[in-house]
């Protein structure tokens, strides 16, 4: 059995479902953009997805895990035009949001998926797909017991590796000082990948600062980057 099928054995929970209203801003885009734009994971036919075929064009193309209220994917999408982005995330209102930025910045080269970014790239994305992946401050589940619901497992990362294109690149980010030694270990033990800065990644300035971020700093949590490169 390969890393991609055991998966789901290891208890990665890589997204967990919420029930959250909507403002009526994010109602009105989601009745309004969500067909063009946006991709439910139940509603994906099966195979991989022909990503081109999505965003109408043929693109070097980066995954979001988590975008939460879409205010970095926007950002970065942005100062990258050349790049499509995935934004998969559970959370309606983010995604909501997301299309709300989507539309203040006139964006072309954002599409949205909601569900579990696990079964996506295990079911719909096929190896060598994807030039980056990004996971910014994934859910850390602080307390011990619930460690083995944390995204960032060996088995994901292998995933991921496959998923990438040679040159690709996985980035993630945490506040969480043991999430973050967990990551740095994980990801050093996946011989696919390459730690650009042989640990800590200096933080990019082209990484946008959110208020989940600045919250963070001002809590006295240091954030940490990693970044590797597909062999």
């Amino acid at each position: 059995m390969g890393a991609t099928d055991q998966v789901r054995q290891v208890g990665v929970f890589s997204t967990v479902r919420r029930s959250v209203r909507m403002t009526v801003g994010q109602k009105r885009v989601w009745e309004t953009r969500w067909p063009e734009l946006g991709r439910t994971q139940e509603d994906l036919p099966p195979g991989e997805l022909d990503l081109g075929d999505w965003f109408g064009r043929t693109a070097p193309t980066v995954l979001e895990i988590g975008s939460g209220m879409g205010e970095a994917t926007a950002q970065l999408a942005v100062a990258a035009p050349e790049v499509n982005h995935v934004a998969a995330e559970v959370y309606p209102a983010g995604l909501g949001q997301l299309m709300l930025w989507v539309e203040k910045y006139d964006l072309g080269n954002v599409r949205l998926l909601q569900g579990d970014a696990l079964d996506f790239l295990r079911d719909h994305v096929a190896p060598g797909a994807l030039a980056g992946v990004r996971i910014y401050f994934p859910d850390p589940w602080p307390k011990k017991r619930h460690h083995k619901r944390r995204l960032v497992t060996s088995p994901f990362v292998a995933l991921i590796a496959d998923r990438l294109q040679p040159g690709g690149t996985l980035h993630l980010a945490t506040d969480w000082a043991d999430y973050a030694d967990r990551m740095l270990e994980v990801c050093a033990a996946e011989p696919a990948l390459r730690n650009e800065y042989g640990g800590w990644a200096p933080r990019p300035e082209w990484r946008p600062v959110t208020k989940f971020e600045s919250r963070a700093r001002a809590e006295g949590r240091e954030v940490r980057d990693l970044i590797y490169t597909k062999l």
